[in-house]
């Protein structure tokens, strides 16, 4: 990552982290070149890195699917769902064109009463 690129999104990685980094699942900012920005504290945890490309991780079959380049060209949050049980995101990031937040998240089988409450 060069210098200037680190300038143009520091203000963006603080927020970031500010946001993310308490979201029980991986959330990273992915550029168009699908070169990883920042990570939260989760995908921290799983090994996921800033400066590396996303769509090598684990394998870039495991990419099939992706939808942040739908999200870059409309402009608008894109979602899926996983025949894993997860559920993924891809959100657009006003002031930054050429960025998504992707983050990916588990779904619970049931949810309990008490959880229903919180609700």
């Amino acid at each position: 990552m060069t210098e200037q690129r680190e300038q143009d999104y520091s203000e963006l990685v603080k927020a970031f982290h500010l946001t993310w980094d308490s979201f029980p699942g991986a959330a990273r900012i992915i550029d168009s070149g699908n070169r990883t920005i920042a990570v939260n504290k989760y995908a921290a945890a799983l090994g996921m890195k800033a400066g590396e490309i996303c769509a090598l991780r684990p394998s870039p079959e495991k990419h099939r699917g992706c939808l942040k380049r739908k999200a870059l060209l409309t402009k608008s949050a894109q979602f899926d769902r996983t025949f894993t049980g997860k559920i993924r995101g891809w959100l657009p990031i006003e002031g930054y064109p050429d960025a998504v937040v992707h983050f990916s998240i588990a779904v619970p089988e049931k949810i309990t009463g008490e959880e229903k409450e919180q609700l």
